[in-house]
C-alpha cells in the first residue's frame, strides 16, 4: 500500500480486518508491503491532463504522516501476527522509528525491512545488521531488454535528487548538520500530523449522484471525464450499461414547429453489436415536413438573433448542466446505437460539455475587440454530422450555430439517431426553443438534397467525407459550407523516440473506437533503425493483438465493432495486401458478428500506394519505412489531407524541423493523435480535410457563423493600419496556450498562406482593394490583383504585390497553380459566376466573400490557416 494516497490507511484496515476474521477461521496470515509512493510526479500529470483532483496528498509531510500511522496501525500483537508487514524505506529516521517500535511491541517474526538495490548500499548494510535481516529488491532483465528498466530507474534517479527526499540529503549527512536538522524537523512535523491528516480519498466524483452546475460568470474550464477507478463510479456505469441494453426505445419522431410527428416511412437504426436485431425505429421527413421547418425556422430566427449575447450565453451554460446531468443516458445511447465503448464514449460527453460552456463566452470579446462592427448571423444553418461521433460533434454545431444567432435544423447521422434524440431532447429541456431547434431526419436522396440546397439554408456544418463535401457544393456552388472531412494520418517514429512509449500511443491512435475516427493514426512512418527493430516489431505488434475485441456491452472491449460490416475500401484494406507488403499482423472476423474484426498491421506500404493515399476507416495499421526525418515528413505530407499528424522524437533539433514542415491542422508530439481537447486542440485540418478554415472548439469557429461590417465609415484605412497592427502583435503572430496543463504544451498558432487572390471588378471599392494590400502586406502574404479587363487600379498599392489584367478564363487558370494548391485564398468583393465557384471547389481554393472590415481581428483571420501543436512536456512524470 502506498501511504502518499490518503485511503490507503482505510484500506489498510479493511484488509487487516479481513486478515483478523479470515485468521479466526483458521486461514493463514498475509503480507502487507508499506512503502510511501512509487510515481508521484506521474500522478501530478496524469491529475492535472484529465482535470481531477491529485490521489496523492499535495504535501510530503502528509505522506511521511500517513506513513508513520499506518506502521503505527500495524505494529500491534494481535494485528501483525495476522498481517505481516514489510517497511519499505530508505528513510532512516522512519527505519529507527519502526526498529523501536518493532522491539517495544515483540513482534520481530512478522515484521522486515525492505530496501532497494543500487539505493544507499552502506545504509543497507546497517539495517540489514540492525534488524536482523533485509529485503533487497533489484531488477533483472536481459541485456537486449534493458530498455525496459529505463522507467524503473527514471523513477529511482527522482528519488535521489527530489529536494524534499531523505536520499537527497543523505550524502555527507551527520548529526547536527544543516541536513540532519532539516529530516528531523520534517520527521518531526510529521509525527505531530499522525492521528489528524485525513484518510479520506482526495476524488470524491460520484457520477450515481453529482448534480453538476455551471455560473457563466466563471472562465472557461475542461469538464473531467468520468474517473472509473472509483468503485462507485464503475458500479454507476455497470448499472447504466444494463438499463441501455435491455432498454425499450420508443419510435423516435420528427420535431417541427413544436410538433412531433410519427411519419408513415420509417428507418431502423442498428445496434453494430447485435446487427441482426432492430434496436429501434425512427420517422423520416418529406418534402411537406421539410418545408414547414424551413418556414419555421427562418420566422424563428429574427426573434433569435434579437436575444442579446448574455440571453444566449446563459442558455448554453443552462444546456452544458443538462448535458453533465446526464451523462450516463448519452454513454448508454452512444453504445447502442454507435457501438462505442464506455471508454471512449465517456470523454465526448466531456466534449459536448465542454461546446457549450466555451461556445457560450466565444462571444465574450464582442464588447471590448469587436466593438468597431455590427454582426448578422447567417440565418438558418444545417447541420449534418457523423456516426463516428455522435454526440459532441453534432452538439458542437448545434450550440455554436445557436450561439452565432443562427436557428438550426438538426439531421442527425443515420447511424446515430438516437443520440441525436437525446442531445435534441436535452437542449430542448435546457430551454432552446423547439422552433429554433428542430428535429428533421431525412434520407440522403433527393429529399435530403431539397433540404441541402434550398436557398433558405445559409449555412451547412458537415462532418464527413470529402467526396460528400465536394457532392453538396456541386449541388449548390455558392453554399456557405463549414465542413471538417477526411483524414489520413501518420505518425512519425524516429531512432530517438522512447519506443516504449511510442508503441503505447501508436496503438491507441489506430485501433480506438476500430479506427473509426478522422483524426486515427493508420500510418506508421518508421526510421529505418526502428523499421528493422524485430523488438520493436514483436512489441507492436503484441501491443495491438493483446487488445481485447468484441461487443461494446463487454467493458473490458478496447476494439468494438465497426458500423457496418466492410465493404469498397475498408474491405479491401482488411483482406488484400498490395505488392510488396505483408502481415505483421493480420486481421480477422472475430465471432459471428461481421462487424468485428481484429487489428491488422500492415509491413512494407509503399509511398504513393493505395493504403497510403486512402482513408479506410477501420483497424488497420500501415506501417512505411523512411530514411530519415526529412524523407518521413516527405511521406506524410505526400497526401492530399491535413487533419492530424504524430511524431514520435526525443531529439529537440528533430521536434523543431517537424513543427516547420508538417502539413496538418493537429499535431502531436510524443503522444497520440487523437482525443483533442475544446480550447486545448481546437480540431480542424488543412488540405482536403477542411472547408473553411476555422478550427471548432477555438477562438473563431462561431464568430465565421455570421457576417461583420463596419459601424461606421470614417477614417476606415487609418482605423485599419492601426487595427490590423494590433491584431498581428497581440494575436496573430503569438503562440497562445490558455489551457496551461501541467506537462503538455497546448499551442494554438497561426500559419501564413502563401497567396491571396483579390478579384477586382469596375465596382470594386478603392478602399477595399486598400485595406486587402494592407492585411496582406502585415500578415506577410504575397497578394495578387487580378483585375478585370478595362479595369485600372486608382491608386498604386504597397507590399508584395502583383497587379495582372485579366479575363475570367485566365483567372481561373491561376486558381489552378500547382505550387498554391491547397496555400491560396480568393477574395472578392463582387458576385463572381458559377464557373468560378466550380474550379475554386475543384483546386480547393476558399472564395472569401465577406465584406471587408477595418477591425483587424476579424479581417486578418483570411490570411491564415490555424493550428493546433499538442507536446508531452514529461518524462514519466519529471517535467521537461
Amino acid at each position: 500500500l502506498q501511504a502518499y494516497l490518503p485511503d490507503s490507511a482505510q484500506v489498510q484496515r479493511d484488509l487487516t480486518q479481513w486478515a483478523l476474521e479470515r485468521h479466526a477461521r483458521g486461514g493463514a496470515s498475509i503480507k502487507l508491503r508499506l512503502v510511501k509512493g512509487a510515481n508521484l510526479a506521474m500522478e501530478k500529470v496524469e491529475a492535472a491532463t484529465h482535470g481531477w483532483e491529485q490521489a496523492p496528498y499535495y504535501t510530503k509531510t502528509d505522506v511521511d504522516a500517513n506513513f508513520k500511522r499506518m506502521v503505527q496501525y500495524a505494529f500491534t500483537p494481535e494485528r501483525a501476527k495476522v498481517v505481516n508487514i514489510g517497511v519499505a524505506s530508505h528513510n532512516l529516521f522512519d527505519i529507527t522509528y519502526a526498529l523501536l517500535l518493532r522491539e517495544r511491541m515483540g513482534i520481530h517474526d512478522y515484521v522486515e525491512f525492505e530496501m532497494l538495490e543500487g539505493m544507499a548500499n552502506h545504509q543497507a548494510r546497517a539495517v540489514q545488521e540492525k534488524a536482523g535481516g533485509l529485503l533487497l529488491y533489484a531488477p533483472v532483465v536481459k541485456r537486449e531488454d534493458f530498455h525496459s528498466a529505463i522507467a524503473y530507474l527514471v523513477r529511482r534517479l527522482d528519488e535521489n535528487t527530489a529536494e524534499e527526499n531523505f536520499l537527497h540529503d543523505l550524502f555527507g549527512l551527520e548529526p547536527g548538520s544543516p541536513s540532519w536538522n532539516k529530516q528531523r524537523d520534517l520527521f518531526l512535523s510529521a509525527v505531530s500530523r499522525m492521528q489528524t491528516v485525513s484518510d479520506k480519498p482526495n476524488r470524491q466524483q460520484d457520477r450515481s449522484t453529482e448534480e453538476i452546475n455551471f455560473d457563466p460568470n466563471d472562465p472557461f474550464h475542461n469538464e473531467p471525464d468520468t474517473d472509473f477507478s472509483l468503485r462507485q463510479n464503475q458500479r454507476w456505469i455497470k448499472a447504466v450499461m444494463q438499463d441501455w441494453e435491455a432498454r425499450t426505445i420508443e419510435d423516435i419522431p420528427l420535431q417541427i414547429n413544436g410538433e412531433f410527428i410519427q411519419t408513415e416511412r420509417k428507418a431502423e437504426g442498428i445496434d453494430p453489436a447485435k446487427p441482426r436485431d432492430i434496436s429501434h425505429r425512427y420517422s423520416l421527413a418529406q418534402p411537406d415536413y421539410i418545408e414547414k421547418a424551413l418556414q419555421t425556422a427562418v420566422k424563428a430566427q429574427e426573434t433569435w438573433q434579437k436575444k442579446s449575447i448574455a440571453e444566449r450565453k446563459a442558455m448554453l451554460v443552462r444546456v452544458a448542466e443538462f448535458l453533465a446531468n446526464r451523462r450516463g443516458d448519452f454513454i448508454g445511447a452512444m453504445t447502442r446505437d454507435g457501438g462505442k465503448t464506455v471508454e471512449q464514449a465517456d470523454p465526448e460527453v466531456s466534449e459536448a460539455i465542454d461546446f457549450a460552456n466555451y461556445y457560450a463566452r466565444s462571444f465574450d470579446l464582442v464588447e471590448t475587440e469587436l466593438n468597431d462592427l455590427t454582426y448578422q448571423p447567417l440565418g438558418v444553418v444545417l447541420i449534418t454530422p457523423p456516426w463516428n461521433f455522435p454526440m459532441a460533434i453534432p452538439t458542437g454545431g448545434v450550440l455554436a450555430a445557436l450561439m452565432a444567432g443562427n436557428t438550426v435544423i438538426f439531421k442527425p447521422a443515420p447511424e446515430a439517431m438516437l443520440v441525436g434524440w437525446q442531445i435534441a431532447n436535452a437542449l430542448w429541456d435546457a430551454g432552446i426553443p423547439k422552433d429554433v431547434l428542430q428535429f428533421v431526419p431525412t434520407t440522403d436522396d433527393e429529399v435530403g438534397k431539397s433540404l441541402v440546397t434550398d436557398k433558405r439554408v445559409n449555412g451547412v456544418i458537415l462532418t464527413g467525407a470529402y467526396d460528400t463535401a465536394r457532392l453538396f457544393l456541386s449541388w449548390k456552388p455558392t453554399m456557405r459550407l463549414f465542413a471538417e472531412t477526411s483524414g489520413k494520418n501518420s505518425m512519425i517514429i524516429t531512432a530517438m523516440s522512447d519506443r516504449d512509449q511510442a508503441v503505447k500511443d501508436l496503438v491507441k491512435s489506430a485501433f480506438g473506437h476500430a479506427g473509426q475516427k478522422c483524426s486515427a493514426s493508420s500510418l506508421a512512418i518508421l526510421e529505418a533503425e526502428v523499421y528493422e527493430d524485430q523488438a520493436f516489431l514483436r512489441q507492436l505488434k503484441d501491443a495491438a493483438e493483446s487488445l481485447t475485441v468484441g461487443s461494446a456491452w463487454n467493458l473490458e472491449t478496447v476494439v468494438n465493432p465497426v458500423i457496418h460490416a466492410p465493404e469498397g475500401k475498408l474491405q479491401r484494406a482488411l483482406t488484400q495486401l498490395d505488392a510488396g507488403e505483408s502481415w505483421l499482423l493480420q486481421p480477422k472476423m472475430v465471432g459471428d458478428n461481421p462487424n468485428c474484426w481484429s487489428p491488422g498491421i500492415k509491413l512494407g506500404v509503399k509511398p504513393g500506394s493505395f493504403f497510403h493515399q486512402t482513408e479506410c476507416f477501420g483497424p488497420v495499421l500501415g506501417l512505411i519505412r523512411a530514411d530519415n526525418l526529412e524523407h518521413a515528413i516527405k511521406i506524410a505530407n505526400d497526401v492530399d489531407y491535413g487533419l492530424t499528424s504524430g511524431l514520435h522524437s526525443l531529439d529537440d533539433r528533430e521536434i523543431a524541423i517537424w513543427r516547420e514542415k508538417i502539413e496538418a491542422g493537429n499535431a502531436y508530439i510524443n503522444r497520440g493523435t487523437t482525443g483533442a481537447i475544446v480550447q486545448r486542440q481546437p480540431f480542424g485540418g488543412w488540405k482536403q480535410s477542411a472547408f473553411g478554415y476555422a478550427k471548432a472548439g477555438g477562438p473563431n469557429y462561431t464568430l465565421s457563423l455570421g457576417s461583420w461590417e463596419d459601424a461606421s465609415d470614417e477614417k476606415l484605412l487609418e482605423r485599419a493600419k492601426k487595427s490590423y497592427q494590433h491584431a498581428w502583435d497581440t494575436h496573430f503572430s503569438k503562440e497562445h496556450d490558455p489551457s496551461e496543463v501541467l506537462g503538455e504544451s497546448n499551442v494554438f498558432r497561426y500559419r501564413r498562406i502563401r497567396r491571396m487572390i483579390l478579384r477586382v471588378t469596375a465596382n470594386t471599392k478603392t478602399i477595399d482593394i486598400e485595406r486587402v494590400a494592407l492585411g496582406a502586406q502585415v500578415a506577410g502574404v504575397a497578394l495578387r490583383i487580378s483585375l478585370e479587363p478595362g479595369v485600372k487600379l486608382e491608386k498604386s498599392v504597397n507590399g508584395n504585390v502583383t497587379v495582372v489584367t485579366e479575363d475570367e478564363a485566365v483567372f481561373l487558370t491561376t486558381l489552378q497553380d500547382k505550387p498554391f494548391r491547397y496555400w491560396q485564398r480568393v477574395r472578392v468583393t463582387e458576385p463572381v459566376s458559377d464557373a468560378v465557384y466550380h474550379v475554386a471547389h475543384e483546386a480547393h481554393v476558399p472564395i472569401i466573400d465577406a465584406p471587408v472590415v477595418s477591425n483587424g481581428r476579424i479581417e486578418l483571420r483570411h490570411y491564415f490557416v490555424e493550428q493546433a501543436m499538442t507536446q508531452t512536456m514529461h518524462r514519466y512524470g519529471n517535467l521537461l
